[in-house]
């Protein structure tokens, strides 16, 4: 199996899984909380068959990498993509962040620059903060943030099937994917670690992004649900695309928060036009 070596050279090295498909021009994607890189099965075919080399990556914590008790900050998260990309020595890249994911795309830009990136997408993205604060008033209250944690803590199972459901907006009328889409993404919130998921709630609702953001000046594409009730399109990606007043901006109509699944081909045609631009 293909995995990188965080710090080899001590006794707390951690392996970080990766899967490297296709040849041509590279594109990293960045998976959501709390799952792991195989969210993404629609978009690697989509973009492999498009003539690109699609890498997509396990952080930390979840799916096939390490699970270390610590390092779930974005400034660890983004030296982790670093590390991926200097291991793999890869240059022109496109980094894809689905929702936590887009803070290490945008963090990794505000810390290591864009000599090595060529474009940059944001999925429904926490940018560039959730949290509600004095300046944020958009924000999500830390009182929600709080109440995730004591679920996830309580019962983290019970938590994760309820949270399935919020995640692709069905309702009692509304079944936008199948049982056993939803089976899928429990299986691969399941195998996360207990501390990285509880640690990374704190991390996507509390960092402020929004020094790195200015930071930017490669091409950007943000893409967000109008009806996103997992990370709030108001308080993320509409600011977002006004601090970014140059990039692409796409809100889906009666999109959730699962546009990957729900919206999958329309999100697939915007992400290879994008890359082809």
């Amino acid at each position: 199996m293909p995995y990188i070596k965080r710090n080899p050279e001590n006794s707390k090295s951690v392996n970080i899984f990766y899967e490297d498909l296709g040849s041509g021009k590279p594109v990293i994607l960045i998976h959501g909380w709390p799952v792991s890189h195989e969210m993404w099965e629609y978009q690697v075919a989509s973009i492999v068959y498009s003539g690109y080399r699609c890498i997509a990556y396990d952080r930390r914590g979840f799916g096939q990498s390490d699970k270390p008790w610590s390092g779930y900050d974005y400034d660890t998260l983004a030296s982790d993509l670093n590390e991926l990309i200097l291991a793999l020595d890869l240059s022109e890249v496109t980094l894809v962040g689905f929702s936590m994911g887009g803070g290490e795309v945008v963090r990794y830009l505000g810390k290591y620059g864009s000599s090595k990136v060529e474009k940059a997408v944001l999925i429904s993205s926490v940018v560039p903060l959730m949290l509600k604060t004095e300046d944020h008033e958009e924000g999500v209250p830390k009182e929600v943030f709080e109440e995730m944690i004591a679920n996830i803590q309580h019962d983290r199972p019970a938590f994760l099937a309820a949270f399935g459901k919020q995640f692709f907006g069905e309702g009692v009328l509304n079944k936008p994917v199948s049982h056993e889409i939803r089976n899928w993404m429990h299986q691969l919130a399941i195998v996360a670690s207990p501390k990285a998921t509880v640690d990374c709630v704190r991390s996507f609702s509390e960092t402020d992004f929004r020094t790195d953001l200015s930071t930017i000046t490669i091409p950007v594409m943000v893409i967000h649900g109008d009806e996103d009730k997992v990370v709030p399109i108001k308080a993320t990606s509409a600011i977002t695309s006004m601090l970014l007043p140059n990039a692409d901006y796409y809100e889906m109509e009666g999109g959730s928060h699962g546009l990957f699944i729900t919206h999958k081909d329309e999100l697939n045609q915007l992400l290879v036009n994008f890359l082809k631009r």
